[in-house]
């Protein structure tokens, strides 16, 4: 059993045939039906199951079931639109700004390094902010704190800005509010992002109490903002598997935008289920 709509796993169904229609797959040469694929890969993103149990339960081998699943991700992902389009929505939707937020997604232990901006040997899924390997991806999100578009994963030792310019998210947001008046709001991690990226101004480095109108307007920033720190937690709220992933790291980014493309389909198309 597995507590999401029948209507979902109907939709992600109709993915699998169209990808199973495109790789020319012939009828009865699949271990399961698109519905019942569909409803393992469901389970998986519901409840983080274990894949060998996973296999065992749908009557499938355990590599199979590896490869139905991944099939699965890939298919949904494929739906993400990119950030430009997304931003688009988001103006034509008549929303006065959005948010930018990154969060590191936990993951196993990895061996790969790194060079420091120090020059050191150091593990690049590794954050030191959070002590935990993990991936970095971003998102942003709209005021109400659903997110409308999320990232491809970086390692975790990066900065959320350094993550930010190097996918060209800041130059997009840069683009929105020049084009589209829609402004971002950000944490203090994000200083100096550039044009239309408004983050709260930081305590003076020498201890001194900021000016009444650089708090007033701290404060006003927080008040906008506090939404959009719903964003990840209504993903890894609904979706089990987003709390720990023994995948690659690199392919964290395309399980949270599949995350994303299932969240959407029950806010657009089920609005009982939120």
């Amino acid at each position: 059993m597995v507590d999401v709509p029948r209507e979902l796993v109907q939709h992600l169904a109709h993915l699998l045939y169209a990808q199973r229609r495109a790789c020319g797959t012939r009828r009865g040469t699949r271990a399961l039906t698109c519905f019942y694929q569909a409803l393992m890969v469901l389970v998986w993103f519901r409840k983080a199951e274990d894949m060998a149990l996973l296999a065992a339960g749908f009557g499938i081998s355990r590599a199979t079931a590896y490869r139905y699943r991944d099939e699965g991700v890939a298919v949904l992902a494929a739906q993400a639109g990119d950030l430009h389009a997304a931003l688009r929505r988001a103006a034509a939707d008549d929303w006065s700004h959005v948010i930018l937020d990154g969060k590191l997604f936990d993951c196993d232990r990895l061996t790969e390094t790194t060079l420091s901006v120090k020059g050191e040997v150091i593990d690049a899924w590794f954050s030191g902010k959070h002590r935990d390997f993990g991936a970095n991806v971003q998102a942003i999100i709209r005021p109400d704190g659903l997110p409308i578009w999320t990232s491809a994963a970086l390692p975790g030792h990066l900065h959320d800005t350094s993550c930010a310019r190097e996918l060209g998210i800041t130059a997009a947001l840069n683009w929105s509010a020049a084009e589209l008046d829609l402004p971002t709001l950000a944490d203090s991690g994000y200083e100096s992002a550039g044009h239309g990226i408004m983050t709260p101004v930081k305590q003076p480095a020498d201890g001194r109490r900021l000016a009444p109108d650089n708090r007033a307007y701290n404060r006003l920033l927080r008040g906008l903002r506090w939404q959009g720190e719903r964003g990840f937690a209504i993903l890894i709220g609904r979706w089990k598997t987003l709390r720990h992933t023994t995948v690659s790291p690199r392919r964290i980014g395309d399980i949270v935008t599949a995350a994303l493309h299932l969240t959407h389909f029950e806010y657009k198309y089920l609005p009982q289920s939120r």
